[in-house]
């Protein structure tokens, strides 16, 4: 079974894209299964193993985005978003409803097959240093994240999903508290040095994950700013 090649499930109502993508992929390799809209990408879901899913933003009824959030509330799946709008503002909704990555339309499939082997690499890879992977749930400041569906609750109860980037920093500081950790360090932890952090800025992620976390910009108490050293998760982490 470890020889099987990984399964790609690709949701677009245009049909040759589907045709064009399904060709190219099969010839890279995998597995590729396509579908035209939301419901068809649940029955796949259910029948198959799938390890990624490419998924465009304008389908006929539930849209892409929506889609993406329901499925990142379920899972961690990892998510490549498609859309035909270059629009930056769509990029960001994307990535904040938990895609690991965007690619507008048209774009070359050498691109596509990339961005895919790239986004399962890092959902393969595990640095040597992580917490073993029976951790199912790290608890911290009243927060819990799930590392199964990458979702945090708050103290409220309040379910917070994550896309793939804020997932992985916030799990290298968890697994890293009260530990000052540089820009380097947590570029190379939470992404394996592949350079494929959404704003390419790890500041940026840090202020998107603490918007996350409730925690004051400003004034931060949870992910605290070391002048001319980096970040600390200053908080007690249970993981269990």
């Amino acid at each position: 079974m470890s020889n099987a090649p990984e399964h790609l499930l690709v949701v677009d109502d245009d049909r040759e894209i589907r045709r064009l993508v399904e060709q190219y992929l099969g010839q890279a390799g995998y597995r590729v299964t396509t579908v035209a809209d939301g419901k068809a990408m649940w029955k796949a879901l259910d029948a198959h193993r799938i390890d990624l899913v490419v998924l465009d933003l304008m389908l006929p009824g539930d849209d892409g985005l929506t889609l993406c959030r329901e499925l990142r509330s379920r899972s961690g799946l990892p998510v490549l978003m498609l859309t035909a709008r270059g629009d930056e503002v769509d990029r960001i909704v994307g990535l904040e409803m938990g895609a690991d990555d965007y690619l507008a339309k048209p774009f070359n499939p050498r691109e596509l097959l990339a961005r895919i082997r790239s986004i399962l690499r890092r959902a393969k890879a595990l640095p040597p240093n992580l917490v073993p992977e029976d951790v199912g749930c790290f608890r911290f400041a009243g927060w819990a994240l799930d590392v199964a569906t990458r979702n945090a609750t708050a103290p409220d109860g309040v379910v917070v999903p994550l896309s793939g980037a804020e997932f992985r920093l916030l799990r290298v500081l968890l697994e890293h508290p009260n530990r000052v950790l540089s820009r380097d360090q947590l570029l190379e932890l939470a992404s394996g040095r592949e350079t494929v952090l959404f704003d390419r800025s790890v500041d940026v992620l840090v202020g998107r994950l603490r918007k996350r976390l409730r925690d004051d910009g400003k004034d931060p108490a949870l992910i605290k700013t070391v002048r001319g050293e980096g970040y600390v998760l200053a908080a007690e982490v249970d993981a269990a």
